[in-house]
């Protein structure tokens, strides 16, 4: 059975990786989709996720087809108000694509992961990939939730022809729910809240490592300064003798 929460990480997108206190700098930075997307498919577009679509403008082709090597830009959406960008690694048919991309699902309850040939789904109306639904790793499937999508960002310049794959019929988001039982929905509402609690415990870790940063740097002021207060003054230059300097001579 597809299920998906409908509550995704609340940083998916950032275009830097999360700034590490210095109690934290042994571990090992999360990995964004921005970077990702930009190294896997060549597009060298920067900023945060929901800002590619515009800045491909008059730089990349840009399209409603899906195509190997295309970037799918998101919009923001709920909680993923940054966007995302992935990756298409493979056109199945008109309705289905598999994505390279990274940030999207937790994997081994660590955010940050790269996930490839995994599952998106066009549910749009007019087929036109205005609404998605994407695999998630930890329910082993796809879900409800449709996420609004701009479209697809060409590398190569110029968008793909119409593929020639008779449309799929997609189930309307209504129907999918209605499918599901009663046990079945009871387990998303309770994925969609661990993962909202998982999401808000994320962003207290973030805050308070800033606050242990910005407390670090405010130390490292606080030293320097009390170096240079407690430094001995600098010896006065000598002054020239020139008295001495001929008894000196003298009496060598």
């Amino acid at each position: 059975m597809f299920l998906r929460p409908g509550f995704l990480p609340v940083l998916a997108c950032a275009a830097a990786l999360t700034i590490a206190s210095p109690q934290s700098e042994a571990q090992e930075p999360l990995l964004q989709c921005v970077p990702y997307a930009r190294q896997v498919s060549g597009i060298q577009i920067y900023g945060d996720a929901h800002s590619w679509w515009q800045q491909a403008d008059g730089r990349y082709a840009k399209g409603q087809r899906p195509a190997p090597g295309a970037v799918m830009a998101f919009k923001p959406h709920r909680a993923m108000q940054l966007g995302h960008v992935a990756a298409v690694s493979k056109v199945i048919d008109s309705r289905r694509v598999l994505l390279d991309h990274a940030n999207w699902s937790p994997i081994n309850g660590r955010k940050g992961q790269i996930e490839r040939d995994v599952l998106a789904e066009d549910v749009s109306a007019a087929n036109d990939w205005s609404e998605v639904r994407v695999w998630y790793t930890p329910i082993g499937g796809l879900g409800t939730t449709r996420y609004p999508v701009h479209g697809f960002i060409y590398p190569q310049g110029r968008a793909p022809r119409q593929l020639q794959t008779p449309p799929v019929q997609i189930a309307s988001n209504a129907e999918a729910t209605r499918e599901l039982s009663r046990d079945e929905r009871k387990a998303q509402r309770k994925a969609e809240r661990l993962a909202e609690k998982e999401a808000r415990k994320k962003l207290k870790q973030i805050e308070k490592q800033r606050r242990d940063y910005a407390r670090y740097l405010k130390q490292q002021d606080k030293a320097r300064r009390e170096t240079v207060r407690m430094s001995p003054p600098p010896l006065p230059a000598p002054q020239a003798d020139p008295i001495g300097d001929l008894i000196d001579r003298i009496g060598g």
